[in-house]
């Protein structure tokens, strides 16, 4: 592990136990876990598939990738996140498997998977476009990637830094989706954006930025 990457697994085991917090992390209040569980049943095939989910966190949309059917495996940088993550779907009752690693390369055969899911991640990565392609690698044929993200408002009014150099992150702060879907294009056969900003429900109230889902099919 090299030191910038230990400094962002610190940062987020330093967030883990206040990570649940934020309605849309942990999914707590019934109105908003609903909204995710339907929005992740339009982006994921109706039969079992295996789901990577990049980025894992605390395993709140594991847990609904499982307990909709499907195989789930989460990764993430952060030791605590996967500790979180695998206490969640273990008390809920559901399998799961999880792995501590570099979500933006994750340490996993190629072909592996049906879905990989990530959310809020990208715009963490030195190397965001390297990423995107690791991840199309992952997938088998027909795959999709299902990528949720935005540019956040509240990115430039953080009272508590990111690590050092965030400064220097390519998507720091967010990638609107034209720019995003722009860099997915040549990797994917089609793709679609789904606006997420207008579901209220997804984020525990309203928000005035920008919100999306990028799902593509290879």
């Amino acid at each position: 592990m090299t030191d910038s990457s230990r400094a962002i697994a610190d940062y987020w085991d330093a967030a883990s136990s206040g990570f649940d917090d934020e309605p849309d992390h942990g999914l707590r209040a019934a109105p908003t876990r609903e909204a995710w569980a339907r929005r992740v049943r339009g982006w994921l095939p109706a039969g079992p598939a295996d789901v990577l989910d990049a980025g894992c966190g605390t395993g709140s949309l594991a847990e609904l990738v499982a307990a909709g059917g499907h195989r789930v495996t989460g990764v993430d940088l952060a030791p605590r996140m996967v500790a979180r993550a695998r206490a969640k779907l273990a008390a809920a009752g559901l399998p799961g498997q999880f792995l501590v690693g570099d979500a933006g390369a994750p340490p996993i055969q190629e072909g592996s998977f049906d879905v990989l899911l990530c959310r809020h991640l990208i715009w963490t990565l030195p190397e965001p476009e390297r990423a995107l392609r690791a991840w199309v690698r992952l997938l088998r044929p027909g795959g999709r990637l299902v990528l949720v993200e935005g540019r956040w408002r509240e990115a430039g009014e953080q009272t508590a830094p990111y690590v050092v150099g965030a400064e220097r992150l390519p998507w720091g702060g967010g990638v609107g989706a034209d720019e995003l879907a722009a860099a997915v294009r040549p990797l994917v056969a089609e793709l679609r954006i789904d606006p997420l900003s207008g579901d209220a429900a997804l984020w525990g109230g309203p928000v005035n930025d920008e919100r999306y889902a990028l799902v593509a099919h290879l």
